[in-house]
């Protein structure tokens, strides 16, 4: 049975003969898998819930608008807000507060 330092050792010769594309690929792989997001949306269940109607007639109706217009680029939506890209990723990685307790007076 291989040990980590054998395999990691096997790992180091590989790339060492990958181009240098393969090796970008091969580290932007590695820190896909090393990302936390990324581990807990791989380790996910599978989506089981039913779609309703409601989300297929929002679906179908989406998909029409999109026959007769063009797609607006998230950028454009974030700047009718006021918001960069930046601001839009810095949101997504600052926790919400925590939800205010309620008596039960």
């Amino acid at each position: 049975m291989p040990t980590m330092s054998s395999d990691i050792q096997h790992a180091q010769q590989l790339i060492s003969h990958l181009a240098p594309e393969q090796v970008a690929a091969v580290v932007h792989l590695m820190e896909v898998m090393l990302d936390p997001a990324s581990r807990a949306l791989a380790s996910a269940p599978p989506e089981d819930e039913e779609i309703s109607e409601e989300e297929e007639r929002t679906v179908a109706e989406a998909r029409e608008w999109l026959k007769h217009n063009k797609p607006i680029p998230h950028e454009e939506v974030l700047a009718e807000f006021g918001l960069t890209m930046a601001d839009f990723e810095r949101m997504g990685q600052t926790p919400l507060p925590p939800e205010p307790t309620r008596s039960s007076h």
